[in-house]
């Protein structure tokens, strides 16, 4: 039996690999940066994340890795620019998450779904965003509160 420090550096070991495995994927997806246009549309989710795309355009999505199944799963995006994004989230090949949001002009739209424990399987999963038009930027965050 693990003690709570040790829990605790095993969770943070995740996620560090979980970031940079999730900054290679969106590297290799070809999503372009929007330009920095002050603060992020959602901030970065501290502990309990275990994804944090800032900001991109278009369409786009993530591959990760470090799900747990015995903690809730919270998926949150939100976008601007006119439109309306599309977000599916598949865990190991079967798809636990699929909803809209509106991406109003000059503010943020929110969507988030929270999944109870078990939902997403444990160890990787893909979310992707399909955009309704290659202008709207989107921010999104995973994260499995305790």
């Amino acid at each position: 039996m693990t003690d709570q420090r040790g829990a605790d550096v095993d969770r943070t070991r995740r996620t560090l690999a979980v970031t940079v495995l999730t900054a290679c994927v969106l590297a290799g997806a070809g999503a372009g940066t929007a330009a920095a246009t002050g603060e992020p549309m959602l901030p970065h989710p501290g502990p309990d994340g275990l994804v944090w795309v800032e900001e991109r355009t278009g369409d786009g999505g993530v591959a990760s890795g470090g799900a747990w199944d015995r903690l809730p799963t919270v998926l949150t995006v939100a976008c601007e620019g006119g439109g309306a994004v599309r977000v599916t989230m598949q865990s190991q090949g079967t798809e636990v998450a699929a909803f809209p949001v509106e991406c109003p002009v000059g503010s943020a739209g929110v969507g988030s779904v929270t999944m109870d424990p078990g939902v997403v399987r444990p160890g990787s999963f893909t979310i992707g965003v399909d955009a309704s038009s290659e202008e709207i930027r989107w921010s999104l965050t995973v994260t499995q509160p305790e």
